[in-house]
């Protein structure tokens, strides 16, 4: 790969647990986020592609053998170029249809619980796009379709025709993505449940409620918020404001949850959707885990360890191997721009 910091890469990775292990800003995110670009077209870090270039290149690439295919992703100046095979997808959605699954596990999942409404957003839409090929697409025309509404309300004078023709397709694509996200929550619900239990060691109930901005009628919601939306000048409802309410015992764990209940389910979260992930039907998902075991107490890292799916493929990086207390994973020492096996 050519990707970030590093100019040309080649690892073989072992279909049970690797380990990369190195100082911070050394590039040990970079090749699972180069990992989760391959499968998923998709990085945890950003929104840009661009972003991704390493300094000075005039774009990126990533290949690998994913699942018995040669996929490639090559992006510059055209865009992205995407090939299974050695031939082109017609399309983002076409070379993901085919592709295999992953969960993201990183440093920053305790927002899940405790932070901002777009974190848990992007949790659900990310699952959802991977269980329906449709999701993806929903969300990018209502993402499309939001920018551009939002640039007419900020007019002084808003033409009120081109913005209700917008509306039309917040509400077609908006009733899409809230109906797969409200499936998603509540087929999550027992997963997550019974992963909490695993990590916890405890009874705590946990419950999943989907909260629509507005209400569950968009249409009605967008008629309502008409004048708000006006003075505001930006839209108010709809699935970009929607939210997950994590509940711990009957009450909000982003409120009343301790430090480490909220770190507890925040874990079982992502351990929660690689096992709704892993009933879909296709291939296990791999595990992408980024620096998290440092900041976990031994108990909850042990559960951890003993929860995630035995078989399943585990990419995990870390700046101390002081919390492994079993021999048996592939060690990678990661330094300098250089990725090297023990």
């Amino acid at each position: 790969m050519d990707f970030r910091c590093f100019e040309a890469l080649s690892l073989e990775l072992p279909a049970g647990t690797s380990i990369f292990v190195g100082g911070n800003a050394q590039g040990k995110t970079t090749v699972l986020e180069a990992v989760c670009v391959l499968v998923r077209l998709h990085s945890p870090r950003t929104h840009r592609m661009g972003q991704m270039v390493r300094f000075g290149a005039a774009g990126f690439g990533a290949a690998g053998d994913c699942w018995g295919e040669e996929r490639r992703v090559r992006y510059g100046a055209k865009g992205p170029d995407l090939r299974i095979d050695g031939r082109p997808a017609g399309s983002q959605g076409d070379y993901l249809a085919g592709g295999g699954l992953l969960v993201w596990m990183g440093s920053d999942d305790l927002r899940l619980v405790g932070g901002p409404g777009e974190g848990r957003r992007r949790f659900l839409d990310f699952a959802a796009m991977q269980l329906d090929a449709g999701h993806r697409r929903h969300l990018g025309r209502y993402r499309r379709a939001l920018k551009a509404r939002n640039l007419l309300l900020k007019e002084r004078r808003p033409d009120e025709a081109h913005i209700a023709a917008y509306t039309e397709m917040l509400v077609t694509h908006g009733e899409a993505l809230q109906k797969a996200r409200r499936s998603l929550v509540e087929r999550l619900a027992e997963p997550v449940q019974r992963a909490n239990a695993a990590v916890s060691r405890g009874r705590e109930a946990v419950e999943l409620e989907y909260r629509p901005a507005g209400g569950r009628d968009l249409r009605a919601a967008f008629s309502e918020a008409a004048g708000r939306e006006r003075r505001q000048g930006q839209t108010v409802v709809g699935p970009h404001r929607d939210d997950l309410l994590i509940k711990l015992n009957g009450r909000a764990a982003a409120d009343f949850g301790s430090e480490g209940q909220q770190r507890t389910l925040a874990l079982a979260l992502k351990l929660g959707q690689g096992a709704l992930l892993g009933r879909s039907g296709r291939v296990s998902p791999v595990y992408l885990i980024d620096d998290i075991f440092g900041e976990l107490d031994p108990q909850r890292r042990n559960a951890l360890m003993e929860a995630l799916p035995a078989g399943a493929q585990k990419l995990i990086t870390t700046t101390s191997l002081a919390w492994l207390e079993r021999p048996g994973p592939t060690i990678f020492r990661v330094a300098g721009g250089s990725v090297g096996a023990e």
